[in-house]
C-alpha cells in the first residue's frame, strides 16, 4: 500500500504519518519524494491499518493499494526512472552505462591490459570475477583475495570503477572493501541471506536473472536489497534456459521493455552470457539497446584463447571497441547516448 501526501504536505505531516505508521501498525516505511509529491510505501501485514485514521491525518490525500507482488521495485510505488552514480558515470537517464572486462581475473598484466583497453574503447567500468561459482569443481575457481587486490590495481591505473561477484553473504565485507558495484549471479539470484546482505552494504548492486527466473521472481529477488534501503540496483538480463542448444542461453529481449515497464530500476543486459559465442554478442548487444537496455555488460580479453573460463564468449578489445562505435549509432537513433568515461558525450 502507499500513501500519497497532497501536494505541498509539510516535512512535519509526512514525519508524523510515518511514525503513526510504524509505531501503531508496526510496518515498515520507504518515502519516496517527487517532484510534486511525497509517496510514502507501507511493506509488511497492512490488515492491520485502519484507513479513515490514516485518512483524517493533515498532509494525507489517498491510500492506494499496490497490485504487483513487489512492493519497492514496482513503478507503481516510484514513476521516475532511477539514476545514481557508479564512479565519475550515471547508471540511468539517457546515457547508457558500459561495463567490459574478462569474465576471471588471471594475472596482473591480463588484468591491467584489458582495462586499459576497455577505457580507451567508452567503457564505464571494469569486471572482473575474483570469486567465480563454476558449475563444475575442477573449473577454475578465481584468485579470491588476490584478484581483488589485481582488480583494485587496474581501478587505481585507470580511474575505471570496479564490479565484481560476491558469492556469500560472509564474503560481503572482503569484496565490499575492494569493489565499487557488487554483482550477484544467476546462480545467486534467490540467495536471500546474500541479497539482504549485499543490500546492507550500501553499495550499487547488479542482480543478474536466474536461468529460469520469471520476471516477477527476479524483480522480487530486487525487493530484497531494496529493503534494506538500498536502491542503487542494477537488474541484468543474462539469458534464460529454454530447449534451443545453439546457444548458451538465450536472449531475452522481452524482458527489456517488460522489466522497464514494471519497474524505475535500470536494466542492463549480458550478451556473453546470454549467446555463449563470441560471434553472436555484438549484434544481441546492439538489439538490447534499440530495445531500451540501459547499458551493456560485455566479456573482454585481450588472449581469449587463452582464457582460464568462457573465452569462447569474449570480445577481442578491437571487436569491443568496434561494438561501443555501433551502440553510439544505435542509442542516437533511439533518443540515448553513451557518455565518454568523464560523462560527456563524444
Amino acid at each position: 500500500m502507499m500513501i500519497i501526501m497532497r501536494h505541498g504536505a509539510t516535512p512535519t505531516q509526512v514525519q508524523k504519518v510515518i511514525q503513526r505508521v510504524e509505531e501503531t501498525y508496526g510496518l515498515q516505511t520507504h518515502v519516496s519524494q517527487g517532484k510534486e509529491r511525497t509517496v510514502i510505501g507501507l511493506v509488511g501485514d497492512i490488515r492491520r491499518i485502519i484507513p479513515d485514521q490514516l485518512l483524517r491525518m493533515e498532509g494525507v490525500e489517498r491510500l492506494m493499494p499496490i497490485s504487483r507482488p513487489y512492493k519497492l521495485a514496482s513503478r507503481e510505488f516510484i514513476p521516475q526512472d532511477a539514476s545514481f552514480t557508479i564512479g565519475s558515470a550515471t547508471v540511468g537517464g539517457d546515457g547508457l552505462f558500459i561495463i567490459a572486462g574478462p569474465c576471471s581475473v588471471e594475472s596482473r598484466s591480463q588484468m591491467l591490459e584489458t582495462a586499459h583497453a576497455v577505457k580507451e574503447a567508452g567503457a564505464h567500468a571494469l569486471r572482473g570475477g575474483a570469486f567465480k561459482p563454476r558449475t563444475s569443481p575442477y573449473s577454475f575457481q578465481g584468485l579470491g583475495e588476490k584478484g581483488l587486490e589485481l582488480l583494485a590495481e587496474a581501478r587505481e591505473a585507470t580511474g575505471l570503477p570496479v564490479v565484481t561477484e560476491v558469492m556469500s553473504p560472509d564474503l560481503v565485507p572482503l569484496v565490499a572493501s575492494y569493489a565499487d558495484v557488487l554483482q550477484i549471479g544467476a546462480r545467486n539470484m534467490q540467495n536471500f541471506a546474500l541479497l539482504t546482505a549485499a543490500g546492507k552494504s550500501g553499495l550499487p548492486i547488479l542482480l543478474k536473472r536466474g536461468p529460469s527466473a520469471t520476471l516477477d521472481e527476479f524483480l522480487l529477488a530486487a525487493e530484497y536489497i531494496l529493503s534494506q534501503g538500498n536502491r542503487k540496483v542494477m537488474l541484468c538480463e543474462r539469458g534464460i534456459r529454454t530447449f534451443e542448444t545453439s546457444t548458451r542461453n538465450t536472449t531475452d529481449i522481452n524482458a527489456i521493455p517488460v522489466l522497464k515497464s514494471h519497474t524505475y530500476l535500470p536494466v542492463i543486459l549480458d550478451p556473453s552470457h546470454s549467446t555463449g559465442h563470441w560471434e553472436y554478442v555484438s549484434a544481441v548487444a546492439r538489439a538490447g539497446i534499440a530495445a531500451g537496455a540501459d547499458g551493456l555488460i560485455v566479456e573482454v580479453h585481450p588472449h581469449p584463447e587463452e582464457a582460464l573460463s568462457d573465452g569462447q564468449q569474449s570480445l577481442k578489445p578491437q571487436r569491443f571497441a568496434t561494438l561501443v562505435k555501433q551502440v553510439q549509432q544505435i542509442a542516437a537513433a533511439v533518443g540515448r547516448r553513451v557518455p565518454d568515461f568523464a560523462g560527456v558525450t563524444p
